[in-house]
């Protein structure tokens, strides 16, 4: 089992919970972005650069992303491939994608773009808060403890 993460738009306290997992359980964790990361030197963590482009980080996680591997990410559709190919995947607000609520997220989340798009909405979700780290690191540990 391998960690992956979408890390152009993971927030820092998301990945120093990830870090210290990856650490204490020994097991490899790769995030992906198209920018340069610093990374804690430890051989469990890497970080792979992959050229600028619409989904080019997704598009590299979902090629070698293996069943029972996790991702994680806020992008739906991509939770929704991970899922698709028999992988987990779970939010930085610790929300684990099943195949039982993958569908339902990714309407929501089409129906939202749409409303945004019309200008019947606007903005994003709330920041992050010590609510919705504590809830990740519970699901990550949770998640860890099963594998």
């Amino acid at each position: 089992m391998q960690i992956w993460v979408d890390a152009d738009a993971c927030p820092t306290v998301i990945k120093e919970i990830l870090y210290r997992a990856a650490q204490r359980v020994k097991c490899q964790l790769t995030l992906v972005a198209n920018q340069p990361l610093r990374t804690p030197p430890s051989p469990f963590i890497k970080s792979v650069q992959v050229p600028a482009g619409f989904d080019v980080a997704d598009n590299h996680i979902v090629q070698q992303a293996n069943p029972q591997d996790l991702v994680v990410t806020a992008d739906i559709p991509l939770a929704a491939e991970i899922v698709e190919k028999g992988a987990h995947a779970i939010n930085p607000r610790g929300e684990l994608y099943t195949k039982e609520n993958i569908k339902q997220r990714l309407t929501m989340r089409n129906f939202m773009e749409e409303m945004r798009s019309t200008g019947q909405v606007s903005g994003g979700p709330p920041p992050l808060n010590h609510n919705d780290r504590q809830k990740f690191a519970n699901t990550l540990d949770r998640f860890l403890a099963n594998t």
